[in-house]
């Protein structure tokens, strides 16, 4: 498969037609996708009719846009109009889009051409893109293991070279963790960089629209493309948008790099090894490695997951049946409608929306939701100071590699701490990628992640891109 950057200047040259990459893309999900059901739909006919018309603009000397023919997959809870985004739930099983998320026109307007949704965890709440009613995407890698989640079936359909690139949401590590399973690259701005309108919302304070890609430069084209301020999203940040793709420098010497204290003490020994490697060869590379303090980071998990739980109870409470979502209609009374209409819900769900309303009550909320909210001050904080001392912080982007399907059912704390390192972002509001840095002895992808400040993804970008190019 050919990155983003390779279709994109075939197809303004004219060495490669907008329906020829369509196709090479349709022949590898045709032939992939049944294996690792990375997409729950495709849209062939609607994607060679866009390519066809991308092919006979430039025929009559237009110019084309940065993504010319570049096929992408989005995540099943990004709206694109006329088609269905269910959330991969049976409680939208039946919901078409009415209108284009602003991601999805910035794509259409740059010239991609979007080519089916992608699987992914019951709304966005998992982390191994099992919770899905489509069943589980598979590991390209192996096929008997998870790729991550929430996203997983955009990394699982960029790691498969079904198509250069796709769009996730991250909410607490939800593009970076898959990015990382499947040894891909995948990034999160800063939040408020990406409209989330039209983006179907888990917790309105975490999430934040992602790219995975196959490589930095690709994801940093992509990101290029759609960032920006929404009038239609008071959170997007009225900020100009650096031309992402050609701000990369000759070199990282001279790069800071923040070691955190501790943050390797719980990791596999494999992982670490790859870890401890990684900023070893950014050492050889010029960078500077200087050891910070994040002391409250270790409370991320548990912050992040009561935050974002109360706000799912809030954004989930539309789902009831009579303002949207599944309608039952043998209900005898109010109460039973109430009970029946939220039946569709999974248990992952149900399990967040608990613990939301819980956190929540009148007598928990201080103890819970509030003291969450002070903490997550304390962990800004934490990151503001060391980003002070330093330009980039590097971290492991999960703990393990990616583990067996079905592995962690009796145990979802496993399955949640697989967000421990990631989280922290989302918490923070910080940008964050993951880049691939070796494999451990089983061949599976070990990824490596770099924070940075809000409004700085050129720093992580580049310290990302320079290690691709060295590794």
């Amino acid at each position: 498969m050919r990155t983003v950057f390779d279709i994109a200047e075939a197809v303004r040259n004219g060495t490669l037609s907008a329906r020829e990459a369509v196709l090479e893309s349709l022949r590898k999900i045709k032939e992939l996708n049944p294996q690792i059901n990375a997409f729950v739909e495709v849209w062939p006919e609607e994607a060679l009719k866009r390519a066809e018309e991308i092919d006979a603009r430039l025929a009559k000397g237009e110019k084309l846009g940065p993504l010319a023919g570049v096929t992408v997959g989005i995540k099943d809870n990004i709206l694109y109009k006329g088609h269905k985004a269910t959330c991969c739930s049976k409680m939208l099983a039946n919901y078409v889009a009415p209108y284009n998320a602003t991601v999805v026109e910035k794509l259409m307007a740059a010239d991609a051409v979007i080519v089916g949704r992608t699987n992914m965890d019951e709304f966005a709440m998992g982390s191994s893109n099992q919770t899905s009613i489509y069943g589980p995407a598979h590991n390209p890698v192996d096929f008997d293991r998870v790729p991550g989640g929430s996203s997983g079936g955009s990394a699982a359909a960029v790691a498969a070279g079904m198509v250069p690139a796709a769009l996730g949401t991250d909410t607490g590590g939800s593009v970076r963790q898959p990015a990382s399973f499947c040894g891909i690259v995948g990034i999160k701005p800063g939040y408020g960089r990406i409209s989330r309108y039209g983006v179907v919302a888990f917790s309105s304070g975490a999430d934040q629209v992602g790219v995975l890609a196959a490589d930095v430069k690709s994801a940093a084209l992509m990101l290029e493309v759609l960032c920006g301020r929404d009038k239609n999203d008071s959170t997007s940040l009225e900020e100009p948008v650096p031309a992402f793709s050609r701000s990369f420098t000759a070199d990282i010497r001279g790069l800071k790099v923040g070691m955190p204290n501790g943050f390797l003490d719980n990791l596999g020994q494999e992982v670490k090894e790859k870890i401890e490697a990684a900023a070893e060869k950014l050492k050889q590379l010029g960078a500077e490695l200087v050891a910070v303090d994040l002391p409250h980071a270790k409370y991320s998990a548990p912050c992040y997951y009561i935050i974002t739980s109360a706000e799912a109870s809030s954004n989930l409470a539309r789902f009831d049946g009579i303002r949207y979502g599944y309608n039952d209609k043998n209900a005898k009374d109010l109460t039973e409608q109430y009970e029946l209409d939220r039946a569709p819900f999974g248990l992952e769900v149900k399990k967040r929306i608990i613990i939301g309303s819980t956190a929540l009550r009148a007598e928990n909320y201080k103890a819970c939701y509030l003291q969450a909210v002070k903490v997550r001050e304390l962990i800004k904080q934490d990151f503001s100071a060391a980003f002070k001392k330093v330009d980039v912080i590097l971290t492991p982007t999960s703990p393990t590699t990616a583990f067996t399907l079905g592995a962690h059912k009796d145990n979802p704390l496993a399955v949640y701490l697989a967000d421990l390192y990631t989280c922290q972002g989302n918490i923070g509001g910080l940008a964050g990628i993951s880049v691939p840095c070796g494999n451990d002895k089983q061949g599976l992808p070990v990824g490596l992640q770099f924070y940075g400040p809000i409004l700085q993804e050129e720093k992580i970008l580049n310290a990302a891109y320079h290690f691709e190019k060295a590794l």
